[in-house]
Formats: structure tokens, sequence, C-alpha cells
């Protein structure tokens, strides 16, 4: 199996990153849909706009944000789906895991790859 990686969007696409999926629920700003060379927008694996506000706000540390963001993904069969095409393309090739925020240590997108990860049974 090949590499699951992450991204900030922002960054130039290279051969490595292989198939790019976005997985923001809002498009980045000042980012082009013609430049981004994605592969899939997985709107689905999101966390829910409720929990984003939680945690956006200061309401609820990282910790907690993760959490609850992990039994949305668990109850999510959208999320699972998605796994599963993961697994797909990681027989092919690396896959990229692209999104916006700044804080590139404590976002949902390492929430999510550690859940990928694990449904994947990697």
């Amino acid at each position: 199996m090949h590499e699951l990686r992450m991204k900030r969007i922002y960054e130039a696409s290279e051969a490595e990153d292989g198939r790019r999926i976005l997985v923001d629920r809002l498009w980045p700003r000042g980012v082009k849909k013609a430049q981004t060379e994605l592969t899939a927008w997985a709107k689905e694996v999101t966390p829910s706009a409720e929990l984003r506000k939680l945690y956006h706000s200061g309401e609820m540390p990282f910790e907690g944000f993760a959490a609850a963001y992990l039994d949305e993904l668990e109850a999510n069969e959208s999320a699972h789906d998605f796994a599963r095409q993961c697994r797909d393309w990681l027989e092919e090739g690396n896959v990229t895991l692209l999104y916006a925020a700044r804080n590139t240590e404590q976002n949902h997108v390492h929430v999510l790859r550690r859940w990928l990860l694990h449904t994947m049974g990697a």
C-alpha cells in the first residue's frame, strides 16, 4: 500500500501527491478550481457545521473536537464508503488529503487520516 498524505491546498501540486482529495466542506479562499488537480472533493467526510463552529469559536478544545468528530465519522456511512475508496486508490498510488486550515498541527485532517488508517486496517 502507498502513502496517505496530508497537505495544505495552497502548496504546489507534486507528482508524489498521487490522487488529490479536498476534505474541506467549504471551497478554500483564493484557490481556482482549475488549478487544483483534484481527484475528488469529499465534503461528506468533514466535521458537521455545529462541531466546526464549536471548535473554531474556542468553546471546545481540540481533544473534545477530535473525539466528537471520530463519533461522527463512525456513524457516517459515506465516510465508510470513502475509506473503502481510499483503500482502492492506495493500492494504485499515494493519496493526499488536502485542506485549507492554517493550523497544520490541530485540524480535522489529522483526525480523519488516523480514522481512515484505522478503518482501512493499515
